[in-house]
């Protein structure tokens, strides 16, 4: 069965499996150069110019980690695949390990991510199973670091998800009710809305500004996509919205010996219709995955009602998905590196293929509406 690659791992990258950032350290090894028996928890030699991620150099994350948690650390650090934000594996003095996430600065503002932290908290507290931050010393979940932010989060072992059989399909059904449960308690500070007036219309804007559309076919790139925003955008109004994980593709989903399903990576947490976290997982479009989107729903309305007339958004959605990972992609061409991945990204041949897939799915949306 042929897959778009935007629907089952729409946020992976070739060369990077999307569980990596959890479980799987990169073959680089990083040694302090400072002795941990002559460290002392916060102790430096001395701190680090602020100038981003260029500092995050070993001594840098383990003095961060010790001064947040107050605890001290050995001379291990290793970094972990991330294409956005910056990764380490800690390890602490009692030989346990702890994962440091650095987040990019200037992507999200400070409320933006305590919004995150604070959910992943609060599905905690509700034994729903996410990897929850750790409390820091003072109490807090998230951190400062020069010009940007950090959290700290055990480290959790496990599997990437396989294809579930039906009874899974409804336990995943279960799991994410119960996510949407907490979900649905509050709105967050500052998270993105999932709408095409609001999240799509800003990623094009960014898309066009960004100089990554040859202007051969920016003109017609640009029309394509403000007709899909126009026509989809009154599927949207209306609709019930909530805190949701927003990204919840199989690499997003580990499996645990004993423990079941573990929810992971909450970075693209948003405000929007609950299908969201849904249709990333089919295994097809909904025609052709009717049986475990039915499986699904049989779990998720144990826990929670389910509106049913939202999954006319599924193809909606689908489109808003091929421009969010043009822009994000845009994005990580402008922070370098990522063209050694992707060479063919940007190329003419790319941005024609863009436009007939957008064409594509504007005319799957018009069919499901006729």
């Amino acid at each position: 069965m042929t897959r778009d690659f935007r629907e089952r791992q729409p946020l992976a990258v070739p060369g990077k499996k999307p569980y990596d950032s959890w479980t799987h350290a990169s073959r680089m090894l990083y040694h302090s150069a400072m002795s941990a028996k002559t460290r002392k928890p916060g102790e430096t030699k001395a701190p680090p110019p602020p100038s981003g991620f260029s500092a995050l150099t070993p001594d840098a994350v383990i003095d961060a980690v010790e001064a947040a948690l107050g605890l001290r650390c050995s001379s291990l650090c290793r970094p972990l695949n991330s294409y956005i934000n910056r990764v380490y594996d800690v390890e602490l003095d009692d030989r346990t390990h702890v994962i440091a996430k650095f987040y990019r600065p200037g992507r999200w503002s400070r409320d933006a991510l305590q919004d995150e932290l604070d959910f992943l908290a609060e599905l905690h507290a509700d034994e729903v199973p996410v990897v929850p931050p750790l409390t820091g010393g003072d109490g807090a979940l998230l951190h400062p670091w020069h010009d940007t932010w950090f959290a700290v989060f055990p480290r959790k072992g496990g599997r990437a998800m396989e294809e579930p059989t039906p009874n899974a399909w409804r336990q995943i059904g279960r799991l994410i009710a119960r996510l949407h449960a907490v979900g649905a308690r509050r709105t967050p500070r500052d998270r993105i809305r999932l709408h095409p007036r609001h999240s799509t219309a800003a990623q094009l804007d960014y898309i066009l500004a960004s100089g990554t559309v040859p202007r051969t076919f920016h003109a017609e790139y640009q029309e394509t996509a403000a007709r899909l925003i126009e026509r989809i955008t009154p599927l949207f109004e209306g609709r019930e919205t909530l805190r949701i994980h927003g990204d919840l593709h199989f690499g997003n989903i580990l499996s645990r010996p004993d423990e079941g399903y573990h929810l992971l990576d909450f970075d693209d947490m948003a405000v929007g219709p609950a299908v969201q976290d849904l249709w990333l997982i089919l295994p097809d479009r909904l025609a052709r995955a009717r049986a475990e989107m039915e499986a699904l729903l049989e779990g998720y309305e144990t826990f929670m009602d389910f509106p049913r007339a939202s999954l006319r958004l599924i193809e909606p959605l689908r489109a808003m998905r091929f421009i969010h990972f043009t822009a994000w992609c845009a994005r990580q061409k402008a922070d370098g590196g990522f063209m050694r991945l992707a060479p063919d990204w940007g190329t003419p041949d790319f941005w024609r293929q863009q436009i007939a897939d957008l064409v594509t799915q504007l005319q799957e949306i018009e069919d499901a509406a006729a």
